[in-house]
């Protein structure tokens, strides 16, 4: 009865650690490497139009990793933003969520990390998911635009 429990249980472990497919729609392996303002943000060219870019688990803002720190790209590309007014926003992280599968990592996994964006007169705080493990074209998400420089 042991072996049977044994046996049991080591089999939902390994079928919970097989990768499945990835559920990220906006992945872009040819998007141009991202370029550093003198600031030290993101030189941001495009607004999206799609209202999902960043707001939904599968269309994060990706923003590949290429430092030993990883929360520095995830500056770099919220500093560059504002509200819609051009209001100074603030920012937290909330979590790490949502693994999905990626040759980006050690581990085979990568993690979306959850931001909650701030500005004041602002009603509702607004929540972005980043992904630093894969390229994608650089934007501005809709309702959000460029600080001033």
């Amino acid at each position: 009865m042991r072996k049977i429990i044994l046996l049991f249980s080591l089999s939902i472990f390994i079928s919970s650690c097989v990768s499945t497919r990835s559920t990220l729609k906006n992945v872009d392996d040819s998007a141009p490497d991202l370029v550093l303002t003198p600031n030290n943000t993101f030189d941001i060219k495009l607004f999206s139009t799609d209202k999902k870019y960043g707001y939904d688990k599968d269309y994060p803002i990706n923003i590949f990793f290429q430092t030993s720190k990883t929360e520095v790209n995830q500056e770099r590309f919220l500093n560059a933003l504002a509200g819609p007014k051009g209001e100074k926003i603030t920012y937290t992280k909330l979590e790490s969520c949502c693994p999905f599968p990626t040759k980006r990592s050690e581990m085979g996994a990568g993690f979306l990390d959850v931001y909650e964006l701030q500005w004041e007169g602002q009603k509702k705080p607004i929540v972005l998911y980043l992904n630093i493990y894969e390229k994608g074209i650089l934007m501005v998400p809709m309702g959000l635009r460029l600080r001033d420089k």
